[in-house]
């Protein structure tokens, strides 16, 4: 296998990694109000997360920024929550018909902080090597890849219940936000930081 390769892989296998199960519940949130037909908005939202998180961690894994790793750990559930009260209060009507979204820069800083997540991870599997834009490119993209295959799987499963079984989307959107909430909640409460 490729060098790109395997750090293609590695970022897929990292985000999709069920141990590291807050950015999974990131993406989640990030999607609790979009339908399947929204697919455009949510991957414009998910590539902002994306760049957010890939500034940080390039500069993070470059050590050209330090950071209190247990604050990011902090941080990290503190935006999952963050995103599921935004969208419990979002109103139905206004978030469709906007072309710039709020969320899409809500989603870039709190990609920020992911990012720096994302770094402590990065480095340790780098080690020494000074070259590691190729790494971090091939990370990068395999982050982006294994986001997009859990917008897949999370708005499947939007259509089949909102769409084909009929489950009202504002129902839908308040249990998935309120469940998701409620582990970050938990996250944050049994965070180091405090």
């Amino acid at each position: 296998m490729s060098e790109f390769g395997l750090y293609f892989q590695l970022g897929m296998e990292h985000i999709l990694d069920t141990r590291g199960y807050d950015h999974i519940l990131f993406v989640i949130a990030l999607c609790a109000i979009y339908v399947i037909s929204d697919w455009k908005k949510v991957l414009i939202l998910i590539t902002a997360f994306t760049i957010g998180h890939s500034i940080t961690l390039a500069l993070a894994t470059l050590r050209v920024i330090r950071f209190n790793s247990d604050l990011i750990e902090f941080l990290i559930p503190l935006t999952i929550f963050l995103t599921t009260i935004s969208n419990l209060f979002k109103k139905e009507n206004g978030f469709r018909t906007r072309k710039i979204q709020t969320n899409y820069l809500l989603a870039v800083i709190f990609g920020l902080i992911h990012g720096l997540g994302f770094s402590n991870f990065l480095r340790s599997i780098l080690g020494k090597d000074n070259s590691i834009i190729t790494q971090l490119l091939a990370f990068n993209i395999g982050l982006e890849i294994g986001q997009i295959i859990i917008v897949a799987i999370f708005l499947g499963a939007t259509l089949i219940l909102v769409d084909i079984f009929g489950v009202k989307r504002r129902d839908w959107k308040l249990i998935i936000s309120s469940a998701v909430g409620g582990i970050a909640l938990i996250l944050l409460l049994e965070s180091k930081y405090w």
